[in-house]
């Protein structure tokens, strides 16, 4: 079947639904981060009974215990690392697992994780066991949020080039939809445990629609022509090759296929890397100064401005969360409509590089407490501009590197090359989570 003859996407709905996936799949994360306010307010020694206008992470003498005070860097760690250990498995063990249990299951004990979540909302757990079930809980979310995300990626890698975007885009509004939803639940004017219930129970409906759309996936014509295709250049591959063994018995032959005759894979990880460890680096490197500084340093950011007004409750939601998942939203769906620079120019890897210069910006904007570096950037604005620049800029680079991955390999390598990708991205998340701790300590 060629491209000609091939269905098309009728609405949409294929991209929708990956759309959808993408959302679900940095959700969960997105929420346990933009409710920092609430899990910290639960670290509270002795346990405080939080209101909606109570912002800060200190006690009643100006202290902060060491859960709060490490609360950030610590989730960030719990995080990023399963989310490395397990899209490096997925790279490996996609192929042996079914595709359907790897999304739809991982879908449902994130489900799972969220609803009690929630449950635990209700109940009164003392700081040491709560931080330790967050951490286990963010540990779980995280774990299986990198197979669905790994199993993604190589899903969408057997699609056309343009279904890697609504991936992006899905988990770009993510993050935009958390903070948009966190600042609703501050805005009701309600107790923060009350709206921190809503809040997950929020989540949990979204996973569920997630689900949902996943199941529907397979009925799409447009997407089974694709897999379809898929399995026929694999299996036509090897009949081709067995063929070939036959008739030049001692000719060496090109390896072009997934499984020879002895069971051993030909088409193997390495070999894959070998086509895409430019683009894989730089989709790595993105991600390590992104959340190198976004949320461990940049949350501790406080307002010159509000002057203990209403804005200060407000800041941080607004000008940390809501302002860079939107922008990196929107950086994200940018790459729907303009493919610029090219994976051969020299522009990629210079626009990555440049990133670096926003480390030595954030730490210099009103970052408290700090005990070295001097203030520079103190107004809110210049913190604002910065995350407006930060957060775009993200979203459009690392969509593009995730674009011209899968696409640098032949069809029966794009599932593996997209699970690559998002092993290298994870990378990426986890060393920025590592070297958050040192950007910390030397403010």
């Amino acid at each position: 079947m060629t491209a000609i003859n091939s269905p098309k996407d009728k609405y949409k709905a294929v991209w929708i639904i990956f759309f959808i996936l993408g959302l679900g799949s940095l959700l969960p994360w997105n929420f346990f981060m933009t409710a920092t306010m609430y899990f910290t307010s639960r670290l509270k020694d002795p346990p405080a009974e939080p209101s909606s206008n109570q912002t800060s992470n200190q006690t009643a003498d100006g202290t902060r215990n060491v859960f709060e005070s490490t609360f950030n860097n610590v989730m960030t760690l719990c995080a990023m690392v399963p989310l490395l250990v397990f899209t490096c498995l997925n790279s490996f063990i996609h192929q042996r697992i079914p595709q359907k249990l790897r999304i739809s299951g991982s879908l449902t004990v994130i489900l799972v994780v969220f609803l009690l979540t929630a449950l635990l909302v209700k109940v009164y757990v003392a700081p040491l066991p709560f931080f330790m079930l967050t951490m286990i809980k963010i540990v779980f979310i995280n774990s299986f949020g990198a197979i669905l995300q790994g199993s993604l990626f190589g899903l969408a890698g057997i699609l056309p080039a343009s279904y890697t975007t609504p991936i992006m885009s899905g988990q770009g509004l993510a993050g935009t939809f958390a903070a948009f939803s966190m600042i609703c639940a501050l805005a009701t004017g309600s107790d923060l445990r009350d709206s921190a219930f809503g809040y997950f129970i929020t989540a949990c409906f979204v996973v569920l629609i997630a689900i949902i759309s996943y199941l529907t996936l397979p009925r799409m014509e447009f997407f089974q022509h694709y897999m379809d295709s898929s399995r026929s250049r694999l299996y036509g591959d090897e009949k081709k090759m067995d063929f070939v063994k036959k008739e030049r018995p001692n000719e060496k032959q090109p390896k072009v296929i997934l499984v020879e005759d002895n069971g051993k894979p030909s088409v193997t990880v390495l070999k894959i890397c070998n086509k895409i460890w430019v683009v894989a680096l730089l989709e790595c490197f993105i991600f390590t100064v992104t959340v190198g500084m976004f949320p461990a340093v940049t949350v501790e950011v406080k307002s010159t401005v509000a002057n203990g007004g209403r804005w200060d409750t407000y800041f941080i939601p607004v000008s940390c969360f809501l302002l860079f998942n939107v922008m990196d939203w929107a950086g994200r769906s940018l790459t729907a409509f303009c493919i610029w620079p090219s994976e051969d120019s020299k522009w990629l890897p210079v626009l990555v590089a440049l990133r670096v210069v926003f480390v030595p910006l954030f730490m210099l904007c009103n970052v408290q407490p700090r005990h070295y570096l001097p203030v520079v950037f103190a107004h809110d604005a210049w913190y604002m501009v910065f995350m407006m620049i930060f957060s775009f800029s993200n979203g459009y680079l690392a969509s593009l590197c995730m674009c011209f991955g899968p696409k640098n390999v032949s069809q029966p390598e794009a599932e593996t090359a997209g699970a690559i990708m998002a092993f290298f991205m994870s990378l990426g998340l986890a060393l920025g989570a590592a070297i958050s701790f040192l950007f910390r300590a030397i403010i």
